[in-house]
């Protein structure tokens, strides 16, 4: 059971626009993205998502993920303080109002880290993004990824790998992504994620220069 709800509240949120990277698990978008924050530091801002889900090793609460309980997390949706949220595997997923509008308010890029369902939901709202979609070269080199990992059971690893494929398969929907991104090498993939964000990386440098 998978459930995606959306909040039309972006019109009124201002600042730089927003870029939303979409990919199954085993991309390589956490370290692209990760890449992209070291280079340009100051100009990037990570959305930090909300799940009820346990960290896995080497995670930090409030960096990789706000870690809650449901019954925190379903009373913060109860009170419209999420943009969008999900259900997956047994666990909950959500990006907070707040957690955009602090990016922007720095006139910092804000960067979603967000599903495929997400995608076609924020497509309905105001918030105008860059589309990212970061895919793996195949599912077997995404199954070795995911498998390297160590920290999947084998259900949870095949509910992944289901859910990657439908993944691939949406990606190719003709308007849904700006670009299209195949990890297969690190630094091509990195290259063509900065050439797709660059002109919105100059608008930020050119309004910080002239506010100072």
């Amino acid at each position: 059971m998978y459930v995606r709800f959306i909040s039309r509240f972006f019109s009124a949120m201002a600042g730089p626009r927003p870029v939303v990277m979409s990919g199954p698990s085993g991309a390589g978008k956490s370290t692209l993205l990760k890449k992209m924050i070291e280079e340009f530091d100051g100009l990037f801002g990570f959305s930090v998502s909300h799940t009820t889900r346990s960290p896995r090793p080497g995670e930090e609460n409030g960096k990789d993920y706000h870690y809650v309980t449901r019954e925190v997390m379903q009373a913060a949706i109860a009170k419209g303080e999420f943009i969008e949220n999900a259900e997956f595997s047994g666990n909950m997923y959500g990006t907070s109002k707040a957690a955009v509008q602090a990016v922007q308010a720095k006139n910092m890029i804000c960067i979603l880290d967000i599903d495929m369902q997400g995608v076609k939901n924020i497509k309905r709202t105001d918030l105008n993004p860059i589309y990212v979609s970061i895919q793996p070269p195949s599912m077997e080199i995404l199954e070795k990824r995911l498998r390297d990992r160590k920290t999947e059971s084998e259900e949870s690893l095949q509910k992944r790998l289901h859910a990657a494929k439908v993944d691939m398969e949406i990606s190719k929907e003709p308007g849904l992504f700006d670009v299209l991104i195949i990890n297969d090498d690190l630094d091509l993939a990195y290259g063509k994620l900065k050439d797709a964000l660059l002109e919105e990386i100059q608008k930020v440098r050119d309004t910080n220069k002239s506010s100072c």
